[in-house]
């Protein structure tokens, strides 16, 4: 992971040659590289094109970490192979389960802590990393209902995943944010508690309230900007544990590049000065 990286955007199609272009300084780009497991065509040929340009990270949602199997080996060597052709300066994924006993869920679902399921998510994990060649960032989930069951809170739960596997961590702010609103937990404490050490990226974004809930149920998706309560729980994040790469996500209502580029500069200001410092 290159020193340089501050703040990055989430690549999208629709912006690709102004992201190519663009220069400034400590940007790094982050796609789905389930959009990109093809031999050729011309997608591939823009990511190739961005790459040479900028750092690109590969973030995953596909893999079903806490899924009753081991990782699919066809869809690992596809993803080994684009690693591979486009060296990402990060690989991340997240801690939910999508596929489970050979049907698939276009989501990414919560599951109980219990010791059983620690155990096959870091049997999943080595088995990804062993196959990579790389070492993951496991994300934080966001939550929309309480679970029973639970035997493990969830920072514990990560920091065990870490310290088993040897992976890192992705920490999504806006993913605090929004579960401790809907279950009622500190969002604060959170940021507080997460072991710091094993954080290799931080991930922000928007949300939204739910149409029918409102305030009472909100819901990550990544179709607005950062709020300011997602904002400051960040700066108090980067305060605790010092600059981290950060990378803005939007996925939905695409607004102009110049204004991700604006929003991603806010967090770049945050981390580049104490790298300056550093340096």
């Amino acid at each position: 992971m290159a020193a340089t990286l501050t703040a990055g955007l989430g690549l999208k199609p629709a912006h690709y040659a102004e992201a190519r272009d663009c220069a400034a300084h400590g940007l790094w780009l982050e796609v789905h590289p389930e959009n990109y497991l093809v031999a050729g065509g011309p997608r591939l040929a823009w990511l190739e094109a961005i790459r040479e340009r900028h750092p690109v990270s590969l973030h995953g949602v596909a893999l079903s970490l806490a899924a009753d199997a081991a990782p699919d080996a066809a869809h690992l060597r596809r993803l080994r192979a684009l690693a591979d052709r486009i060296e990402p300066a990060l690989v991340s994924e997240h801690l939910a389960w999508s596929a489970w006993r050979g049907a698939y869920r276009p989501d990414l679902l919560p599951f109980p802590r219990t010791g059983e399921a620690l155990g096959r998510v870091c049997a999943n994990v080595s088995a990804a990393q062993d196959a990579l060649g790389r070492r993951l960032a496991i994300e934080n989930p966001s939550h929309y209902l309480a679970l029973d069951g639970h035997e493990w809170g969830e920072i514990d739960f990560l920091a065990e995943l870490s310290r088993r596997t040897g992976c890192g961590l992705l920490l999504d702010v806006n993913n605090v944010f929004v579960s401790a609103a809907n279950l009622g937990f500190d969002a604060a404490g959170y940021v507080d508690t997460f072991p710091a050490d094993a954080v290799l990226e931080v991930h922000l974004a928007g949300h939204s309230r739910d149409p029918a809930l409102g305030e009472r149920l909100l819901v990550d998706s990544h179709d607005a900007p950062v709020s300011e309560p997602v904002w400051a729980l960040y700066e108090r994040l980067v305060a605790r544990i010092g600059p981290r790469p950060t990378l803005i996500e939007r996925d939905d209502r695409l607004p102009a590049f110049d204004e991700l580029l604006a929003e991603r500069s806010r967090a770049h200001a945050l981390l580049d000065a104490p790298l300056a410092r550093a340096a």
